[in-house]
């Protein structure tokens, strides 16, 4: 029975991708590496050899045991990265960067509906992929719980287990990616085993009564702005047409401001030409701005009718 996460072929077409939608019990819908979700009938597909599912490959390969020279009791994390070949394909792992020995087990929900997608042993400083899903479809994901037991078989004090019940949302993937060293890949860490916050009735009570203003410091922006959307957020898969004007906006007026504070003489916004909406937004906004001296189409045989120049007064 296929599953999301598995890797196949079509049988009758040369094309291969991961399954990311189950639509009914009949069809489901295979990302390929275009990023395209295509429907199709599970009657027209076949395994990869050599991709097998995260379940089929829990207590295979795992990593051997290493030895620490300092027992390390903290550090369980999820490793969201896009695939290769699909990069609207998000694999999870589960990294232990403890020293323990983890007994894991991943289950979802979503309307009702519980189910097994992990169950296996993760080594001290190992990891095993666990799910995959597709990042475009973030909405619709299912809720997480993931139980663990912690084992040693060393002088170490009984650890308790954990259980973490998580629904993933767009900000959970706003901050920039990082290199993962166990994937080998950029994407996101997020920790699992979190301590709780603890809080000190003293130093907050303090905190009452020394408050420092700070003064922010405005910095100078650079000649060339660009606002493409992909140069500001890497969450930008998830933001609807609207957030990710207002992101452009937003951004725009800081650096439009912060040029005003430095007093530049001049300042270039490339906005692309696209519908004009945020051409649009712009011209509207400096043709009324009390600082503007003028505006024009900057370095048409750069940017076309894609930058604005914006020149201020002296």
């Amino acid at each position: 029975m296929f599953k999301i996460g598995d890797y196949v072929r079509f049988i009758d077409e040369k094309r291969e991708g991961y399954i990311t939608k189950e639509i009914d019990e009949a069809t489901v819908g295979v990302t390929d590496s275009d990023g395209f979700e295509i429907p199709v009938s599970i009657g027209n597909l076949t395994y990869v050899h050599g991709h097998h599912s995260n379940v089929d490959t829990a207590n295979n390969a795992m990593p051997s045991t290493q030895v620490d020279e300092k027992f390390v009791e903290d550090g369980v994390y999820l490793a969201v990265a896009e695939d290769n070949k699909a990069s609207v394909v998000a694999h999870f792992t589960l990294v232990n960067r403890t020293s323990y020995q983890l007994l894991l087990s991943l289950k979802t929900e979503k309307a009702g509906i519980y189910k097994g997608e992990f169950a296996g042993v993760i080594q001290p400083k190992g990891s095993v992929q666990v799910y995959t899903a597709n990042l475009g479809d973030l909405d619709n994901w299912p809720s997480f719980t993931f139980q663990t037991l912690f084992f040693s078989s060393g002088n170490v004090k009984p650890k308790a287990s954990l259980q973490l019940e998580k629904r993933f949302k767009s900000k959970d993937f706003s901050g920039a990616k990082n290199q993962i060293t166990e994937v080998n890949k950029y994407g996101w860490l997020i920790r699992l085993d979190e301590p709780a916050l603890v809080i000190d009735a003293q130093k907050l009570k303090e905190s009452f009564f020394n408050v420092k203003e700070d003064k922010p410091k405005v910095v100078k922006p650079q000649q060339e702005v660009d606002l493409h959307i992909e140069r500001l957020r890497d969450d930008h898969h998830f933001l609807s047409q609207a957030e990710i004007l207002n992101a452009q906006v937003a951004q725009f007026q800081k650096k439009l401001d912060a040029a005003i504070v430095h007093q530049m003489p001049s300042i270039v916004f490339i906005h692309g030409v696209g519908n004009g909406t945020l051409r649009d937004q712009i011209h509207k906004t400096i043709s009324k701005h009390p600082q503007v001296r003028t505006f024009m189409d900057a370095r048409k045989e750069k940017f076309g009718y894609g930058a604005t120049e914006v020149v201020f007064k002296v």
